[in-house]
């Protein structure tokens, strides 16, 4: 998981490049890319069919993700659900909306700090730029401790919409019944439904990012009115209203292109290297009984330990794909403060950029593209270029 991502459950992007950017949006696809690994967890069969004998069809699954009889999200319960989802997301936003609104910051390159010398593991003296904990707190002597939630009401909406999104578009398209995969020689050739299940997830996932784009730009051009001390964007609707003025329609879409890239690629590269590792890697042989086989009172327990491996697998591969794409996360963050009026979208802090593909170059030749990804340790190198106050 950035200072993005409608995505509440990031979120694993989020989640994972939070820390690394990840974000947001990360956060935000998080999960996305978790949606696709929901599936029923039907009792595997006792004997493994022979290979030209095909196995009956399956049985319907316990649990269904397109609101039918039995789902989690069937009958009257789906409103419920749907809201609890809205407030649960707007809590996780509203807790990490400080963390994001520091990694904004410093993703334009404000730094009102000077770097202090310390030491790494060698004990090389080296200098630091201040850490979260330390800008935060210079936040809150700045703008008190309200000012670390700046941006945060466009923010909640942009969250809140993209939720709604996801839940209305699952109506009008269910998703097809998802199977249990229960060995290893299925899992080889479960490629087809992953693929399926993946561009079901990025049609959603690229929809209420469309929708809810106009938000998250609102939201970052409000957190970065701290570094020039503006109140260009104070509201919801006369922000609409500016921005509208200023740069017609297409103003509420700078920035989009990257997110949606970075969206798509993480969905792509983290389900399909969890599938060949799944696949490849894991032993379904693998099980908690002592002689590393299932028995018939507990015919599931030889998976047992499998299953758990996998779902450990989606967690790693999140991390480390949300971290190859953060490049995608930060350009789409600049190209929507990019000369927009703010001191934060214009020079010292950055050049006018043409489109995002020259952000993307001249951040490629500073060696920053993956500012702002670390939050803890930042240490200056040698190509760097920050600006302090």
């Amino acid at each position: 998981m950035g200072a993005s991502d409608p995505e509440v459950a990031p979120k694993a992007r989020g989640g994972a490049a939070g820390m690394a950017g990840a974000g947001a949006g990360a956060g935000a696809r998080g999960g996305a890319a978790a949606g696709v690994e929901a599936r029923a967890r039907d009792p595997p069969p006792a004997h493994r069919a022979h290979p030209r004998h095909p196995r009956p069809a399956a049985q319907p699954s316990a649990r269904r993700m397109d609101g039918g009889p039995g789902g989690l999200g069937s009958g009257d319960n789906t409103p419920t659900t749907e809201a609890l989802f809205v407030a649960l997301g707007a809590g996780v936003t509203a807790l990490s909306h400080p963390l994001l609104y520091v990694k904004l910051l410093i993703q334009v390159g404000h730094e009102p700090m000077p770097p202090t010398v310390g030491t790494n593991v060698l004990g090389r003296k080296v200098l630091y730029l201040p850490s979260f904990f330390t800008y935060a707190k210079y936040i809150v002597q700045v703008d008190g401790k309200i000012g670390l939630f700046r941006g945060l009401s466009p923010r909640l909406m942009s969250n809140a919409l993209s939720t709604v999104t996801r839940g209305s578009m699952k109506k009008v398209f269910p998703p097809d019944e998802i199977e249990q995969v229960s060995n290893k020689d299925d899992m080889k050739t479960s490629l087809k439904k992953v693929v399926k299940e993946t561009s079901y997830e990025m049609m959603m996932q690229c929809v209420s990012r469309m929708l809810a784009h106009p938000l998250h730009v609102i939201s970052m051009r409000c957190m970065v009115q701290f570094v020039g001390r503006e109140a260009k964007y104070s509201g919801v609707l006369s922000s609409i209203g500016k921005i509208f003025k200023e740069e017609g329609l297409l103003g509420f879409f700078v920035g989009l292109v990257p997110h949606l890239l970075g969206d798509v690629v993480f969905l792509w590269g983290c389900n399909l290297l969890a599938h060949f590792i799944n696949a490849y890697l894991v032993d379904d042989s693998v099980s908690d009984s002592p002689g590393g086989l299932g028995n018939d009172q507990n015919p599931g327990s030889q998976f047992s330990q499998a299953l758990a491996i996998r779902s450990y697998t989606k967690f790693v591969m999140g991390i480390a794909v949300s971290m190859l794409t953060y490049p995608f996360l930060l350009v789409g963050d600049l190209m929507a403060v990019n000369n927009c009026g703010l001191r934060a979208g214009l020079p010292p802090y950055s050049p006018v950029f043409k489109s995002w593909i020259h952000c993307w170059k001249y951040l490629s030749t500073q060696g920053q593209l993956f500012r702002g990804s670390s939050l803890l340790f930042r240490r200056v190198s040698s190509g760097s270029y920050f600006a302090v106050e």
